[in-house]
């Protein structure tokens, strides 16, 4: 019995199991493979959806596809949380090092692609007439490239030391812990969390302002049956405008609880099982923003149609109208 309460038996430096019952591991299992899968999958066709089509190579676009891209990792670092749930870690100390740095890699390059996004619609919003200018194909190829860049190099030198010496601050076989100091955490919370986050918030509240007033000119533009009016943001931009504030915002309401953790620190916590919740709502995120697209996006819906009736496949395939549907309305 003593044996089987540790993770390696035969060694004497073994972590100890955490006691829990085996329905609670079976059902924990099945919640999380079920996430991670449709996590994958998801975010896998918004992928394949914006990379095959070329009519959907619009910046804004190709903002969703980077966020889609790191999505997509989040889905499949969730593998690695379904090892742990009988409270051990069995792939050795580089494994875990690794994978703590890679989960926040994709943490980092999550939020400044939501900068990003934040930004796109600013200027579409805020500024029209410019925004064909300042805002194309390849400049956003580059920032989102940038970002992807400066999230490797920043995480790859705060978790140097633990890339040269795996398991340095492991207290026993079969953990797999991250120790950040003081100074470099509060760094860490303030380029990750405090930073982007009061961009986001700023950058959309005036992109709501001048959305509710330009809805308004434009009711009343239609009241007066005006032939000529003055310029105003499209309706297409203002339904992006609200899409990706969905977007935004659901993002926000499962970010915040794992960094006011992370801020509050681990001694703070109820339990295990509240620091799970916490983790499982920052990874569950990844796979919300591809049900909103379905939502909201009807070019997304019939992607997923030609994707899964393999219509795809069919030559020249790449050049589909998929914006038919808008046209229309």
């Amino acid at each position: 019995m003593e044996g089987d309460q540790l993770c390696f038996p035969h060694l004497n430096t073994s972590c100890r199991r955490p006691q829990s019952s085996w329905s609670h591991k079976v059902l924990i299992f099945m919640v999380l493979t079920f996430i991670s899968v449709l996590t994958t999958t998801l975010n896998l066709l918004v992928i394949i959806s914006i990379s095959h089509y070329k009519q959907l190579h619009s910046p804004t676009n190709l903002l969703l596809l980077s966020l889609a891209v790191s999505d997509f990792f989040v889905g499949f670092l969730m593998f690695f949380q379904i090892l742990l749930i009988d409270g051990c870690w069995y792939l050795g100390d580089l494994m875990c090092d690794l994978y703590s740095t890679f989960d926040f890699i994709i943490t980092s390059s999550s939020v400044g692609n939501m900068v990003l996004i934040s930004a796109d619609r600013y200027v579409a919003i805020c500024d029209p007439l410019h925004y064909s200018s300042r805002v194309s194909v390849r400049g956003v190829s580059v920032c989102s490239g940038l970002c992807w860049i400066c999230s490797v190099l920043y995480n790859g030198v705060l978790m140097r030391d633990y890339l040269k010496q795996p398991g340095q601050f492991k207290s026993c076989a079969g953990e797999c812990v991250v120790v950040v100091d003081y100074v470099a955490g509060l760094a860490d919370v303030f380029f990750s969390f405090i930073g982007p986050v009061s961009v986001i918030m700023v950058l959309y509240l005036r992109v709501f302002v001048v959305a509710v007033s330009q809805a308004r000119v434009m009711r009343s533009q239609v009241a007066a049956q005006q032939s000529s009016v003055k310029v105003t943001v499209k309706k297409s931009e203002l339904k992006a405008a609200r899409t990706l504030g969905v977007v935004v915002v659901v993002f926000l309401l499962c970010l915040c609880p794992y960094f006011c953790v992370t801020l509050s620190g681990q001694d703070t916590l109820i339990d295990a099982s509240s620091a799970a919740f916490v983790i499982c709502l920052f990874y569950f995120n990844s796979c919300l923003n591809p049900l909103i697209y379905a939502f909201f996006y009807p070019w997304f819906r019939k992607s997923v149609r030609l994707i899964v009736t393999l219509q795809i496949l069919k030559p020249g395939s790449c050049d589909t109208n998929m914006l038919q549907r808008d046209a229309k309305s």
